[in-house]
């Protein structure tokens, strides 16, 4: 570990409920607010800001959006209000060479991918905060290569927060049993978790040969990509720990992984 590089984190960010509930998820995540050190800033990638192109927040005052529906009214009003920091997202977009990164003024700001955990990683939203969007029709390579060339941030302060969950299939999930894994589930956690630990990014990245498990597990790349960004931006002498290792409700799973 080197003492002056920030940490990085994927987490699984479940249910736009964790916002509100206190859960064993939640409390993990409020524990890893007491021992990372304070970052200068947070770049998140979040599973839901998709875009046409890659694009970074650049307001001063990024909104909390709340992007879902049928959920309680205390979840509605609940706010992030965390700085932006448009330097930083001009920064951003200039250091990225393998893609053109356009800079988002005032359309987006803070989704429930971003705030629903840093509420209580940092609740007192004291640091400011970008969102990076995932372009939609880019690779999985490419959005390795676009964390690649953002791995220097960390030597400057920032904390990546990478926002999804590796197994992610909604049309699957069993609502009424809160505990139930589908043993696809299991098997492809546990494969992508031996590749992370032993560093086969490559075998992450090119899943196109992978069995119907696999189909099932990640049937919506979306959740996946940002474990990507998480991978590109390790360095060789980091350490990894996973955190938060559970699967809910058949097909989602809340792995977390923490590089520092």
């Amino acid at each position: 570990m080197n003492e002056k590089r920030m940490p990085a984190l994927f987490v699984g960010h479940g249910s736009p409920m964790n916002a509100i509930e206190e859960n064993q998820f939640t409390k993990t995540w409020k524990n890893l607010g007491a021992i990372l050190p304070v970052p200068k800033a947070i770049v998140s990638i979040s599973a839901h800001w998709e875009t046409n192109g890659t694009f970074v927040t650049g307001m001063e005052h990024p909104k909390t959006i709340h992007d879902f529906g049928g959920f309680p009214s205390e979840l509605y009003q609940m706010q992030y209000p965390a700085k932006g920091n448009p330097d930083l997202a001009k920064k951003i977009a200039n250091t990225v060479n393998s893609k053109e990164i356009g800079i988002d003024p005032a359309n987006w700001g803070l989704d429930h991918g971003t705030w629903s955990v840093l509420v209580h990683i940092y609740p007192q939203a004291n640091i400011p905060v970008v969102q990076l969007s995932l372009d939609r029709y880019a690779t999985f390579e490419q959005h390795y290569h676009i964390a690649k060339e953002l791995s220097s941030f960390r030597e400057e302060g920032i904390l990546f927060l990478c926002s999804g969950n590796i197994i992610h299939n909604l049309r699957l999930v069993d609502w009424r049993n809160a505990s139930n894994q589908y043993e696809w589930a299991k098997i492809v956690s546990d494969k992508i978790k031996q590749r992370i630990l032993l560093g086969e990014h490559s075998s992450l990245i090119h899943l196109d040969n992978e069995d119907d498990a696999f189909k099932l597990a990640i049937n919506s790349a979306e959740h996946y990509i940002p474990l990507l960004y998480l991978l590109g931006l390790q360095q060789e002498n980091d350490s990894l720990t996973l955190f938060n290792d559970e699967i809910l409700m058949g097909s989602l799973s809340m792995t977390g992984v923490l590089i520092k």
